[in-house]
């Protein structure tokens, strides 16, 4: 079995997979504040998993780049697309490792579908002041090993929990959720993008501040046009009786998909919320859109991270 990090700081605990340098657990004050997994139980429905060489979806499994056309597998039958990626099965090296952080990294050598090396590492660290950047931080770097341009994006698929379904404070009218975007991508049946983003003002999908209870609002909605506060951060907030949990991307991330996990069966049905910062759109290894292209040699990071707040 691969190994599983325990880090902590202050308040916060977190648990860090080998595998797919995913994420299993984060708390705070012995709260969860994303859907926990371990590797007997999960991941269900990519919980905790980091989304490369592209985030959410490639319509059909297949996409062009630079004249030539590349065939993925379909892991999500149900619209026949290729979904989440390459690297969330495959074990990291262990790069650095102390009591608050550890740095995975994984030499990804392509595959037939998508036959572009990568070097990538991992940095998961907490912070247990109280700086705006206390909490989780996690950063992802990328650096294109191969002697040609290499398409990529980046994504990550965190639950956001308050610690009882969110169905049930959504019922009882105890959340408040709050997303910075000013623009929605619509979507087909496949939740395959169609036509251009448009604004949320004055529709169920402005979950602008002050923040709102979302209702029977299903989510599976790529959202963009993201406000940023000072420090160029975009915010996702969901907000309970007694604490609020709310995750941060940087500049880099110039999406995010929310998931009210409406599709989901049994208990697991709208029981948590995923917030996915995303680099890119769905399908963008298809249209392009802020797909990002990575020159021999060349590298990029990006950075988003999660935290808890009280409100007693």
């Amino acid at each position: 079995m691969a190994e599983v990090f325990e880090l902590r700081a202050g308040e916060y605990r977190a648990r860090v997979d080998r595998t797919g340098a995913g994420l299993q657990a984060l708390s705070w004050r012995g709260h969860d504040l994303i859907w926990p997994y371990t590797r007997q139980s999960g991941p269900i429905a990519s919980q905790g998993q980091l989304l490369a060489p592209w985030p959410n979806r490639v319509a059909s499994a297949r996409y062009t780049f630079q004249g030539t056309e590349y065939r993925l597998d379909v892991n999500d039958p149900e619209t026949g697309s290729a979904i989440h990626g390459l690297v969330s099965e495959v074990v990291w090296s262990t790069q650095e490792r102390s009591e608050e952080d550890v740095t995975l990294g994984l030499d990804f050598p392509g595959t037939p579908g998508y036959p572009f090396p990568l070097e990538l590492t991992a940095t998961y660290r907490l912070t247990a002041d109280a700086s705006a950047a206390h909490g989780l931080t996690v950063t992802v770097k990328a650096r294109n090993t191969g002697d040609s341009d290499a398409p990529y994006g980046l994504g990550f698929h965190p639950y956001l929990t308050l610690g009882a379904p969110f169905r049930d404070l959504v019922e009882r009218g105890e959340v408040r959720l709050e997303a910075t975007a000013g623009s929605r991508q619509p979507a087909n049946a496949a939740l395959v993008p169609v036509g251009d983003p448009v604004p949320v003002s004055g529709t169920e999908y402005d979950l602008r501040p002050p923040g709102r209870n979302p209702g029977t609002t299903e989510l599976d909605t790529a959202f963009t046009d993201l406000d940023r506060d000072r420090d160029g951060r975009a915010w996702v907030r969901l907000s309970g009786p007694e604490r609020r949990v709310c995750l941060w991307a940087d500049r880099g991330y110039g999406w995010l998909q929310l998931f009210s996990s409406d599709s989901l069966g049994g208990d697991l049905h709208r029981a948590h919320l995923a917030a996915e910062p995303m680099t890119c759109p769905p399908d963008a290894l298809n249209s392009g859109t802020d797909l990002i292209v990575l020159a021999p040699g060349e590298s990029v990071e990006h950075t988003f991270g999660i935290l808890a707040e009280s409100l007693d």
